[in-house]
């Protein structure tokens, strides 16, 4: 018997199918996980929806086109996508080394991809087959679609586009995009003729037709210059907006990169309908005897509510990618789909997460949004909200209590990020008692970043009072419910605008909290994000003010060093730290202290034992 509760998966299953053809080869850097967290399984199965034939090659063999020759010609396009995680982001960590594992992956095993793999796959697609269309897209092709800065090649990369020779690009989510792209192949229109679709990018000759543009600086203006870099970021940045945005080009050499803009946000029930796709919810049975792919684990029942995020933290690259304007799907869904979940002979009654990119941004900022984007050149949240903002919870709420009631369910956990701020501005105490009560398990994780103003206002997040204030009654709430339930915060070190000083405030804090953190993340300048091009240029692009940006590796590890200040591996490191920022009052023995004297010195001089005893006075 065929097995069709997953897309065909080689030239065999094609075979067993009985197709004499099939219209699109999707080929992806992960291993295939037929869940919609997954983006090959969510536009493969999109396009099966449109009644097209689609059939997976999943982390081919890259050095020839031996696995690709296996398969018959697709008759409409090859589509090729890194995988969920940007190639190289996947492959290396923050200090350009080897990481041993890929979630993606069967088993976790981490050889499986290239590096670059969305070029990889292109050039062997290429060899098979010349002259079939040849389409990229998913996180990788979506944010280096311009001209980028490479973290992991320390240069600026032209578009991957032209790097790749694909036809066409698809950027952000793809799913309007994949679909028009189809119909007009299927119509026999030549890929070299598909011009004007949003949320695409192709490339041109001349801009011959085309109107109301704007012009980012050339790729051998922004690799030659760091100001023409961020003011390339700065035009692009502001024209992520499917309402307000306008097509954007840059010159390549003899060529033009066009992008169109972003495609339009979904309506509810487009949302609704690619969540309500025949999913297996699973791996592929392949991999069952690798024991599986571990990245399904976080996702297999969990539920996602929506797309977009409007929190604009500079660091995330979502505004480029799922773009400010919320877009959810309906609570009968969500519920229909638990419903689904509880039913599963794996189900031990735990749903592990509720949410989207930020679990509590459930629909647009404002009601302006919808209707007219959102606004350039202002945040909706951040540093500080926007008056306009409509802050409700209520919605969320109800869905909650809702899935808590279901049969079968013991538990619903929030585990995505919870904006502690948003929470905050909620006048209505519910949410913050409900989410104590019912929706975690010990801990919470939020994410304050960093405490210096400097710092954050960098980042684009909150004021470090919004977090004291947040801390206190998270603290407050437990105790009235009786419940021992932590707060777990994550601190990001060495982001552009941060200085040891600024990193020996944030130790500080951490010593008065009496927090410390068993993990702590280095920044990683990945493409498509506004603390990349400040980390690659030295600059804020919104205001072109010089920004301090921590490149050397001392400097990253001293800073690296002081959120763990009370690891005796990081003593030398935080020492040094201390010595350099003036700040000698910090070794000794006194409560404020971070470290203590080397065996037989004493702590400091007078000087410096005076001033941290005015400092614990001050304090």
């Amino acid at each position: 018997m065929i097995d069709t509760s997953f897309l065909p998966l080689s030239p065999e299953d094609i075979r067993d199918r009985g197709w004499e053809s099939y219209d699109f080869l999707l080929v992806t850097g992960d291993a295939y996980v037929d869940h919609p967290s997954f983006g090959h399984a969510l536009i493969g199965r999109y396009l099966e929806s449109l009644g097209y034939r689609v059939a997976l090659l999943a982390q081919p063999d890259w050095h020839g086109p031996a696995d690709f020759l296996a398969y018959e010609r697709p008759r409409l396009a090859v589509l090729v996508t890194a995988g969920n995680l940007d190639s190289m982001l996947n492959r290396y960590t923050a200090a350009k080394k080897r990481r041993r594992r890929d979630a993606y992956s069967p088993g976790g095993q981490g050889d499986l991809r290239p590096e670059r793999a969305t070029l990889a796959y292109c050039q062997r697609a290429r060899q098979a087959w010349p002259d079939v269309p040849l389409v990229i897209g998913g996180i990788e092709a979506s944010l280096r679609r311009f001209a980028h800065y490479d973290y992991w090649s320390d240069a600026v990369r032209r578009s991957i586009l032209v790097d790749s020779g694909a036809d066409l690009l698809v950027y952000g989510m793809g799913e309007l995009q994949i679909g028009e792209i189809a119909r007009m192949l299927a119509m026999g229109v030549p890929v070299d003729a598909i011009t004007g679709i949003d949320g695409t990018c192709l490339l041109a000759a001349s801009l011959d037709g085309l109107w109301d543009y704007v012009e980012s600086p050339s790729f051998e203006e922004v690799s030659g210059s760091r100001e023409a870099f961020a003011r390339a970021f700065r035009i692009q940045y502001e024209q992520q907006d499917p309402r307000r945005g306008k097509t954007v080009v840059q010159r390549h050499g003899s060529r033009w990169l066009v992008q169109h803009r972003p495609a339009r946000p979904l309506e509810l029930e487009e949302l609704d309908g690619i969540y309500e796709l025949p999913y297996a919810g699973t791996w592929h049975p392949r991999y069952d005897e690798a024991g599986g792919v571990p990245a399904i684990e976080e996702v297999r029942f969990s539920l996602v509510t929506h797309r977009g995020c409007y929190g604009g933290c500079s660091f995330c690259a979502l505004t480029n990618h799922q773009g400010r304007i919320i877009q959810s799907r309906s609570e009968g869904s969500l519920l229909e789909e638990a419903r689904r979940l509880t039913e599963r002979s794996d189900f031990k009654g735990y749903i592990h997460d509720v949410g989207g990119p930020t679990a509590n941004f459930l629909a647009p900022a404002c009601p302006d949004q919808t209707k007219r984007g959102a606004c350039k050149g202002k945040n909706c949240i951040g540093w500080k909200a926007c008056p306009r903002l409509v802050v409700d919870h209520s919605a969320f709420l109800e869905l909650l209590r809702k899935l808590r009631n279901l049969p079968k369910v013991k538990k619903v956990f929030i585990r995505s990020g919870i904006r502690f701020d948003y929470l905050m501005a909620d006048r209505a105490p519910a949410f913050l008692e409900e989410l104590c009560r019912h929706h975690i398990s010990g801990q919470l994780k939020v994410a304050p970043e960093h405490v210096s103003s400097r710092v954050l206002r960098t980042m684009n997040k909150p004021p470090r009072n919004v977090f004291d204030a947040f801390r206190e009654a998270y603290a407050s709430v437990n105790e009235a419910l009786g419940k021992r339930q932590f707060l777990v915060p994550y601190f990001l070190s060495s982001h552009p605008g941060s200085t040891l000083e600024d990193a020996v405030e944030l130790a500080e804090y951490l010593r008065d909290v009496g927090f410390t953190p068993e993990q702590v993340q280095d920044f990683i300048p990945t493409p498509g994000s506004l603390a990349t091009a400040m980390y690659h240029t030295g600059l804020d692009p919104m205001t072109m003010k010089p920004v301090h940006v921590p490149r050397d590796s001392r400097e990253k590890a001293m800073q690296r060093a002081l959120l763990q200040y009370r690891n005796p591996k990081n003593y030398e490191l935080v020492r040094e730290a201390l010595e350099r920022t003036g700040r000698k009052d910090l070794i000794g023995f006194g409560p404020r202290c971070l470290i203590h004297p080397r065996r037989g010195e004493s702590p400091g001089t007078s000087s410096d034992r005076r001033r941290n005893g005015e400092s614990r006075k001050r304090r």
